[in-house]
C-alpha cells in the first residue's frame, strides 16, 4: 500500500519562494511517474508538475519558469521548488503518481497573501 506524506507548506508573500517535499513509501516510487498537484478552493484538483522515473520533468503552462520538480529515487523522496509566488497560486498542493493511481495524502497548504 502506496502512502503520500506532503510537508512545506505555509503562508508566504507574493514574490517570493516555498519547498514543498513529498515522502512516499512503498517500492512503486523509483519505477513510476509521479506529480505534484494543487487544488484552489472550488476547482478541480490539477497536474501542476510531472517527473518520470528517469527525471525528465514537465511543468503546466501557469507555473512554467517559476515551479521545478525533483525527485530522489534513493530515498523515496519528491520536492517543488515554488518561487515567484502569486496570489493565485494559492491552493492545497497533493503529491501522487501520475496519473494518480493511489488514495490522497492530506495535503500542504499554501496561501500567497501579503
Amino acid at each position: 500500500q502506496v502512502q503520500l506524506v506532503e510537508s512545506g507548506g505555509g503562508l508566504v508573500q507574493p514574490v517570493g519562494s516555498l519547498t514543498l517535499s513529498c515522502v512516499v513509501s512503498g517500492s512503486i516510487f523509483s519505477e513510476s511517474a509521479m506529480g505534484w498537484y494543487r487544488q484552489r478552493p472550488g476547482d478541480p484538483r490539477l497536474l501542476v508538475a510531472g517527473i518520470t522515473s528517469s527525471g525528465r520533468s514537465n511543468t503546466a503552462d501557469s507555473v512554467k519558469g517559476r515551479f521545478t520538480i525533483s525527485r530522489d529515487n534513493a530515498k523515496n523522496t519528491m520536492s517543488l521548488q515554488m518561487n515567484s509566488l502569486k496570489p493565485e497560486d494559492t491552493a492545497v498542493y497533493y503529491c501522487n503518481l501520475v496519473p494518480p493511481r493511489t488514495g490522497w495524502g492530506q495535503g500542504a497548504q499554501v496561501i500567497v497573501s501579503s
